[in-house]
């Protein structure tokens, strides 16, 4: 009879632990993760450098972001990065697939320009 009941109960606090363990272990929620990605930012009227954020935003509102000269971006071309390497922006934003997307596009649009 017990086993009927407790079964369940034990295994629904289990799955509920994975969550929750799942959860912490990521350090940002997966929608600031995926936004995170995408805040490099290029301005026109400064067109040898793009902006990304240098260190963990405080928030989604309030993210201190750093030029660096747009050679920097994309650096490696999709390559592994080096073992001394320092990243110029946090967690390698302009070293992702998107940050060369991104510098194609910039540079297309310089071109045009």
């Amino acid at each position: 009879m017990w086993t009927k009941v407790l079964l369940p109960a034990v295994i629904l606090l289990i799955i509920n632990s994975w969550i929750v363990l799942a959860e912490f272990s990521v350090k940002m929620p997966p929608k600031d993760r995926d936004m995170m990605r995408k805040y490099i930012v290029f301005d026109k009227k400064t067109p040898n450098v793009f902006y990304c954020p240098r260190r963990k935003p405080t928030s989604m509102e309030k993210i201190i972001v750093k030029s660096q000269p747009l050679y920097k971006l994309c650096e490696f071309q999709g390559q592994p990065l080096p073992d001394d390497y320092k990243p110029d922006c946090y967690l390698n934003v302009d070293e992702s697939e998107y940050a060369c997307k991104e510098k194609y596009r910039i540079m297309k649009r310089i071109s045009n320009e």
